[in-house]
Order: structure tokens, then sequence, then C-alpha cells
């Protein structure tokens, strides 16, 4: 017997901000996070120079020096994210959240890159200055799932997932079905990652990033005739899971239920989407739901701003809903934020979907002719009912998710 999973808390930090309100905003005033880095100026070879950063963050005040150790950056952003999601359920302190029915599932493509320098230092010249005893957990892969636990006392499974793009909605899928199938009763689930130039540097050797460094605000342009590329962002957003019984028992209010999730993958090419997996992953959302195409209302894409990226994407939403389905990307605004951006997007989408009101794709001035026609947001945001709303995201080595939320 299944479980129905409530979303009863959301969090996280931003490019645009760290709460609903002030991103609401600015998404609303059209600004984006994408600015010039100058900081990058000095790696010459690098032919972007634009990033979505979260400037001013700082939690050095809010949490104890001795929990701080392990986290950098992508920890810290992950676990102010878990702590603003777990005081919105009402969870802070509960005796639940340290009960082994409480577990954790969260992604980052990677953990902190600064820790690296250490053992870079110890293999190039053999001594180990900058090694410390927290530098492996501070760059491990799962650095962000294991400070969430160590800092809230959590008891119960650690999923981590660090699979690029996909990361953040896979650690959502995978929290969904750990609460569907009775393994937990609570999840706390997402993704987050820092800003690095060498994510940049990943893209740039592809020729897949932004070179409009001086006009910062017309990069990048998702699903556009003239992008020319992905813009790298950083940040982490955080949802509580609960089965819907434990939810209602205690009160909570809910924002969303989550109804349907799928993972699958190309085996095709490590950075070439293939279109028939993509909409297969889409389908197989859609039934797990048990949906039928046109119960989805809205469509948050994954929407890169990468021409294979795009093309394949907008095939494969077409090939699932037709032409009649309303779609925009985020990273418009957020720039790619890797292992965080299909957990921010969920939560900005249920968002978006409890208001009634979507925003436009930035920059989306003409539609790339190789693009399906879909009913892309442009220029103006606009008021739509939805009940379902669709969250997709897909990752290098052609690893496709989409996850279904329920408006309640």
């Amino acid at each position: 017997m299944t479980r129905r999973v409530a979303v009863t808390g959301m969090g996280g930090v931003t490019a645009l901000g760290d709460n609903w309100g002030t991103i609401r905003a600015r998404l609303a005033a059209g600004d984006t996070g994408i600015r010039r880095m100058t900081e990058w100026d000095r790696f010459p070879t690098l032919n972007t120079r634009l990033a979505a950063p979260v400037d001013g963050f700082d939690v050095g005040s809010r949490y104890d020096r001795k929990k701080l150790r392990t986290m950098g950056p992508v920890a810290r952003m992950a676990v102010y994210s878990s702590e603003r999601a777990i005081e919105d359920a009402g969870l802070i302190d509960h005796r639940a959240l340290k009960s082994g029915r409480a577990g954790i599932s969260y992604g980052s493509s990677f953990g902190s890159h600064e820790a690296v320098f250490g053992f870079v230092e110890l293999m190039t010249t053999g001594t180990s200055n900058k090694l410390t005893g927290t530098n492996y957990v501070q760059m491990m892969s799962h650095t962000a799932a294991v400070n969430i636990g160590l800092y809230f006392g959590m008891r119960g499974r650690i999923i981590p997932t660090s699979s690029a793009c996909t990361a953040g909605s896979q650690g959502i899928g995978y929290g969904f079905e750990a609460i569907r199938y009775g393994m937990q009763d609570i999840m706390i689930v997402g993704g987050a990652d820092e800003l690095s130039v060498s994510d940049a540097a990943v893209f740039d050797t592809l020729y897949a990033t932004s070179t409009r460094n001086e006009t910062p605000r017309t990069s990048p342009r998702p699903f556009d005739r003239d992008r020319d590329g992905l813009v790298i962002g950083e940040g982490a957003a955080t949802l509580v899971l609960e089965e819907l019984e434990h939810a209602e028992a205690r009160g909570a209010r809910i924002h969303a239920e989550i109804v349907g999730y799928a993972t699958n993958s190309d085996g095709h090419h490590v950075t070439q989407p293939a279109v028939e997996t993509m909409e297969a992953a889409l389908r197989l959302a859609l039934a797990d739901a048990g949906l039928s195409p046109d119960r989805i209302g809205f469509v948050s894409g994954h929407g890169t701003a990468t021409e294979w990226g795009d093309v394949a994407e907008s095939k494969a939403t077409a090939a699932v809903f037709g032409s009649r389905i309303p779609i925009h990307s985020l990273k418009s605004y957020f720039g790619h934020s890797l292992g965080a951006c299909g957990a921010i997007e969920a939560w900005l989408g249920i968002e978006m979907m409890k208001e009634s009101w979507f925003a436009p794709t930035m920059n989306l001035d003409a539609v790339d002719p190789r693009c399906a026609e879909l009913d892309y947001l442009r220029a103006e945001s606009r008021r739509l009912q939805v009940e379902y709303l669709m969250s997709n995201n897909f990752a290098f080595g052609g690893i496709n998710t989409s996850l279904i939320f329920r408006r309640v």
C-alpha cells in the first residue's frame, strides 16, 4: 500500500534572495541575478565572465564555530535552507526529527572546491600545510546531506544524490519514494551547489558558456534563437516532505502534494541528450501519478540555453503535451545552479502554483525555429489556475528526472 506525501516546509537561498516575497518582487520587476564576475578576470583563458552568485551570504555568526568546521559553502547553504524549511514546517526541535523516522535525501554535483586544495598541494609539492581533518568532509559529494543530518541530529536514512543538474530533483524524488513506500515519515530533501570558476571552466571547455560578458542582463537566453550558452549560478533549496496523515495529525500547513516522480537514463552520450528517453521520463512520471497529459497545467522546464539541450527538451515536451502546454525556464534569472536547480525550481514552482502567477522566461525574444512549438512564456508574467505542475531536469550522462506536484 502506498502513502500520500505532502510538502509541509520550503526554504532556500538564491541569487535573487532567500524568501519568496523578495524573489517574487524581483521576478516581477524583471531582475536577474546574473552579473559580470570581475573576480574572474585573473583567468585569461576563461571565455565567460558571467555568473549568478549569492552575494553577501554569511552564516558565520548564525552557527556555532564547531558546527561550521565541517561545512564548506555548499553545506552552509544546504543547512541554512533546511533550517528555513524546517522552521516553515513547524518542526524545529520537534521530537519527530530525531525519531529515526525522519531522513535526508539531498544532492550536490560536488562538495566544496577549495577544500580540494589541501590534497592538490600534497600531491604536487609533497607538503600538506593546507590539509586539515575536515578537508575531506567539506569536499565529499555527500557533504550537504551529512551536514544537514549532523546539524539537526537526525537518525533516519541518508540518501545522497550527486548527479549534477538532476541532483536536487533526484533528492526530492527519492525522498518522496522513501515516504510513499513506508521507509520514513519525514524527509528533508533538495539540493545545493556553490559557485566556482572551475564549474564555469567545465562548460567553457565544451563551448557551452555565454560570453555576453559586457551585457549580463541579456543572458542566458533559454530556447532563444540568439542564445550563446549557459551561465553558472549557485544556491540551495530544501523541501520538507511528510506523510500526509502524519502532517494532518499535527496540524501542519500543506503547501502542495507530490504525486509523481520518474528518473531514467539515455544510455547514449555523455553530453548530447536523447529526445526519446527524455520523453519517456515525462511519461513515466505521469504514469506514476496516474495522470493523463492533459491534467498538467504548467511545465517548469530545465532550459539551460544550450543548443542541443533546449532543442531536445522542447521536442520531448511537445511529444508528450503538444503545443498547448505553458512552459518557462527559471535559469534565465538564476543561472544554472547545477545540483541546486531542480530543488530551487520545485520550490519556486510550488510558490507560483499557489499564487496562480508564473514568471516569463527572461531574454526569450525569438524562439529558436529548431525548438518544438510550445506555449513559451515570454515578456510578461501570466495568471494561470493550475492543479498539477510538472518540473523537469536533465543532466550530463543522460540522466532525466520529472516531478509532479498537486495544488492543495
